[in-house]
């Protein structure tokens, strides 16, 4: 039974299926990460700054959380909005923010580490 498991045809196919998945919450059909391909798929050697990085992924978060509130006020007008769209708006804009959190509590307790390290 483990053995089907984990057999190579399995793992290729369970990763298949999250790639098309991923592809399907993203609205695109490519499947890779939006820092893949802004360097071109990966084949490219333009190196991104990490500033750029991060304004980026902040961006992302703020889209998210300005559709989110701009989708629960359009349904608070009693607009045509399904509740369920909605909500998962919400959880988006609420799990990418909570994310967001904790990366920058990772980075500042790295930076605290760094700065008590004795020299």
């Amino acid at each position: 039974m483990i053995d089907k498991a984990i057999s190579p045809a399995s793992i290729q196919s369970m990763l298949q299926t999250l790639r098309n998945h991923q592809a399907e919450a993203s609205g695109k059909n490519s499947g890779l990460p939006a820092a893949i391909e802004a360097t071109g798929g990966g084949r490219g050697v333009k190196k991104t700054d990490f500033s750029e990085f991060v304004s980026g992924a902040l961006g992302q978060v703020n889209k998210l959380q300005v559709q989110s509130s701009e989708m629960r006020a359009a349904y608070d007008r009693g607009e045509d909005m399904a509740l369920t769209d909605v909500v998962l708006g919400m959880q988006k804009s609420s799990l990418a923010f909570e994310a967001t959190l904790q990366v920058r509590n990772k980075v500042l307790k790295a930076y605290e580490d760094i700065l008590n390290m004795p020299v």
